[in-house]
């Protein structure tokens, strides 16, 4: 018998802060976090601003017990950002685990607590790399490969892989919150989050686990990082000088590229009746979900054709696994990303599910605020959908001015009736999800 699985905690990570108060509030005035990069000179960097959150917003050290404190130091940076998102996810749900103070039992059984977590392809620290790269030096300054490989690989710092393994997010998460149950690492881009999510949604359907810990984070404010999406061709060219918080305009016929920023979010995924016999009140109920792959014709992922089947399939299995027609969608979370080629596949996939309606059919857009966040970019969407259901609220939207046939331009939150939201996203390799909650 199918366990039906709900959204009782949200966790989001951007740079507003930790937690959903702080995301909500921001996206409902209609405020961005986009701005000059700090984290280190991007003067040689074709896009020069991010959303990056300031320091004082977030220590690991704070939000992890005493005795896991030494751990920090083999944390990279996306790491740090997952467990303070499932610290964050843990405290909105009420639930007690390994990490919380005091001598009562766990709210739900370890060995039935999962865990999935999108990741992307982790940047070493620069000045960590160079260090040891420096060893390997030649009289005449040149690199020697030969002699890295031999020797000058010894010189990285104790420990050095486990900071960059995509699925140490996982690994310290379910340390930290003593999660034994089904745990897996998916690494595919900007759909990773909503594929943990339906992974999720699976294992608790199927019984395998009471709850689950999903969704995903990244840290892309690295020059290494940033270089390859500047390859890619997907940023927008800028450095700063104009307004950075109005870089970013989905699907605007004068979109110019994405943004980056660092974040992401982890959601306490949970049986219903687990959730109501502990008496917790969910956000949503995980109702639909569906993957797919498109075709990418450059081979490598960096854009897909405008009239992409896979990715309007996404959203048709979705639907369909909801039991939910077009028409019974009240509002929409897209990718949203202002790479033209990409919203341009997006909003056709919209037009030809949702007809007409495209046209009058509320997208709630994310990325002006909070900056693409890969990996962790999904379950940011989904922490802000789960919200708008149980708020029956729609945030403000920013900056995009024509954006023809969809709801999309730039308009101030207003209250909304709002029972089906669907979150769809596609990703630099090609990979699609869409997920429809239910507001409870």
């Amino acid at each position: 018998m199918s366990c039906p699985a709900v959204i009782t905690g949200l966790g989001p990570i951007t740079a507003f802060g930790v937690g959903i108060d702080p995301l909500w509030s921001a996206m409902l005035a209609g405020r961005s976090a986009i701005k000059r990069i700090e984290a280190f000179d991007p003067g040689g960097f074709d896009c020069q601003i991010a959303a990056e959150m300031p320091p004082d917003l977030f220590n690991v050290k704070k939000v992890v017990p005493k005795s896991y404190r030494k751990a920090t130091k083999v944390m990279c940076r996306d790491i740090e950002l997952a467990v303070g998102a499932a610290a964050a996810a843990v405290e909105d749900a009420g639930l007690v685990t390994k990490a919380s103070e005091g001598e009562a039992e766990p709210t739900i059984d370890p060995a039935r607590f999962g865990c999935h977590i999108g990741a992307g392809l982790i940047a070493s620290d620069i000045n960590e790399l160079a260090a040891a790269l420096m060893t390997s030096r030649t009289d005449d300054g040149r690199f020697d490969l030969g002699h890295w490989g031999a020797h000058g690989m010894e010189n990285l710092t104790p420990l050095w892989l486990l900071k960059y393994l995509p699925n140490m997010l996982a690994c310290h998460v379910t340390i930290v919150h003593d999660c034994r149950g089904p745990s897996n690492t998916i690494t595919c881009c900007e759909a990773s989050s909503a594929l943990s999510l339906g992974e999720s949604m699976r294992v608790i359907e199927r019984g395998a686990a009471d709850a689950c810990l999903s969704g995903g984070a990244e840290y892309k404010l690295n020059p290494m990082a940033l270089l390859r999406q500047q390859f890619a061709g997907r940023l927008a060219r800028t450095n700063g000088e104009e307004d950075p918080s109005k870089v970013v305009r989905p699907f605007d016929s004068r979109a110019c590229g994405t943004v980056i920023g660092e974040g992401g979010g982890i959601l306490v995924i949970e049986s219903r009746e687990v959730a109501e016999r502990r008496g917790a009140r969910p956000y949503a109920q995980v109702i639909g979900f569906a993957a797919t792959q498109s075709h990418c014709p450059d081979t490598v992922g960096l854009s897909i054709p405008a009239a992409d089947e896979s990715l309007t399939n996404a959203v048709r299995l979705a639907l369909d696994h909801a039991g939910l027609a077009p028409g019974d969608v009240d509002g929409l979370v897209p990718f949203g990303s202002s790479i033209p080629a990409i919203d341009a596949a997006e909003a056709h996939a919209i037009r030809t599910v949702f007809g007409d309606r495209a046209a009058s059919l509320p997208l709630v857009t994310t990325i002006p605020n909070v900056g693409n966040c890969a990996a962790g970019n999904g379950a940011i969407g989904l922490s802000v959908a789960a919200k708008a259901l149980r708020e029956q609220r729609l945030p403000a939207r920013l900056h995009t001015e024509d954006a023809e046939g969809l709801d999309a331009n730039a308009g101030p939150a207003r209250d909304a009736d709002l029972k089906h939201m669907l979150i769809l996203t596609t990703s630099q390799g090609g990979q699609n999800a869409a997920v429809v909650l239910k507001g409870l």
